[in-house]
C-alpha cells in the first residue's frame, strides 16, 4: 500500500425515510498471513485497544472517521445495542493514537470465528496523507492473524474513498465478489451524501 485507507464502510442495511443512494459492495478475503514483519509505526504514533468503550466516545471517533463516507449505521442504533455489541468479547475497538489524540481506528469482529471480519477501519480526515495509513492497516491484518483465524475478511464500497478498494488489495486481500446495494440514509443524520450516489 502507498497511501491511507480513510475508511471502511460497514454495509448498512436499507430502511426508513431518506435520501435513497444506490452502492456498489465489494467483499474481499486473504486465506493466510502476509509474509514478512509489517511495517513499524511513525516516531510518536501507537495503537492501543479500548476495551468496552463508552457509547458517547465511540460514536464520536465513527462520526469523526465516517462522516465523508456514509457511515450511518451504528450512528441510527439504539444506545443499549451499541453498548451491548461493544462489550462483546468477540469485538475489538483498536485506536491509532499520534500522541495521545485518536487518529483512526480498526474495529476487528471476532464473533464468527473461526472468521475475522475488519468491520470498521479508517482515519480522521486531519490524518488522511500523512503517510500513516497503510502501516496502521498492515500492523491491524497483522493483528488479526495473531488471533488465527481461518480467514480475514473486509468489505468496501462506492461510498468509501477511491484508493480504499486498491489499498486493501495490496495489503493481501483478494476480491471475492460485488453486489449492487440500494440503502436509504435518514435525512436526520445530516450526511452529506456524494451526487454521484444518490438515486433520487
Amino acid at each position: 500500500m502507498i497511501t491511507e485507507v480513510p475508511c471502511l464502510a460497514a454495509r448498512d442495511e436499507p430502511g426508513g425515510d431518506g435520501t435513497r443512494v444506490g452502492v456498489d459492495v465489494t467483499f474481499l478475503c486473504m486465506d493466510r498471513a502476509p509474509p514478512g514483519i509489517p511495517p513499524v509505526l511513525p516516531h510518536g504514533y501507537s495503537i492501543r485497544q479500548t476495551f468496552r468503550p463508552g457509547v458517547a466516545w465511540y460514536r464520536g471517533l465513527y462520526d469523526a472517521v465516517g462522516a465523508d463516507y456514509c457511515w450511518w449505521l451504528r450512528r441510527v442504533m439504539p444506545d443499549g445495542d451499541l453498548a451491548a455489541l461493544l462489550s462483546s468479547p468477540g469485538i475489538g475497538v483498536h485506536v491509532l493514537y499520534d500522541g495521545d489524540t485518536p487518529a483512526g481506528f480498526c474495529e476487528l469482529d471476532s464473533r464468527y470465528a473461526p472468521d475475522i471480519n475488519i468491520a470498521y477501519f479508517g482515519l480522521l480526515p486531519a490524518w488522511i496523507g500523512r503517510g500513516v495509513g497503510q502501516v496502521f492497516l498492515h500492523q491491524m491484518v497483522a493483528r488479526a492473524w495473531a488471533m488465527n483465524p481461518a480467514v480475514l475478511r473486509v468489505n468496501t464500497c462506492s461510498a468509501d474513498h477511491p484508493r480504499a478498494l486498491p489499498n486493501y488489495q495490496r495489503a493481501g486481500f483478494r476480491r471475492v465478489r460485488t453486489i449492487h446495494e440500494i440503502w436509504t440514509i435518514p435525512d436526520t443524520l445530516g450526511l452529506k451524501v456524494p451526487a454521484h450516489l444518490r438515486l433520487d
